[in-house]
């Protein structure tokens, strides 16, 4: 009885999650600036502390370009949002999950770093991929979908350099 309860529990939390995101109820503007956001200052910060605990030879060009692109990615977020095209608040610091995830980061040296910076770097980029991919579809905001699906393919080419860390 117990099991089914939870099975039925956890069918219950992703159909939910599933409609949340549906084609009939997208993403808010508001939610995915703020989840793009984050995303982007964690792979920036993150990417800083494993220059500094100078990663092993693969890791320290990816974390350079996630410096470089996600700089880049978070100036055009603000671009959009201060010229009045996308209404929403650009958050100025990082959620409480992902600077958890940065505590962390710093209190691991060597291969235990690269290991856990390695296995962020490929769960960030895959909820960005999908994160993107749902937003350039079901948006709410056209100059964000555009950008969303512009964004899409640099994405999902950090994603395969993220799994080729491993």
């Amino acid at each position: 009885m117990r099991v089914t309860a939870l099975l039925a529990g956890a069918c219950l939390m992703f159909a939910a999650h599933a409609h949340a995101q549906s084609p009939s109820n997208p993403l808010s503007t508001n939610d995915f600036v703020n989840k793009v956001a984050d995303s982007d200052m964690f792979e920036i910060q993150s990417s800083e502390i494993a220059l500094q605990k100078h990663p092993d030879r693969d890791t320290r060009p990816f974390a350079s370009k996630m410096i470089k692109d996600h700089t880049k990615t978070s100036k055009q977020l603000k671009s959009l949002v201060s010229s009045g095209r996308v209404k929403a608040e650009v958050p100025t610091a990082i959620d409480a999950g992902h600077q958890g995830k940065l505590d962390e980061l710093r209190d691991l040296n060597g291969k235990p770093f690269d290991e856990a910076y390695d296995k962020a770097q490929l769960k960030g980029h895959e909820e960005a991929v999908g994160l993107f991919r749902a937003y350039a579809q079901n948006g709410d905001n056209k100059d964000l979908k555009r950008w969303a699906a512009k964004t899409l393919p640099h994405l999902e080419h950090h994603l395969a350099m993220a799994e080729e860390l491993k």
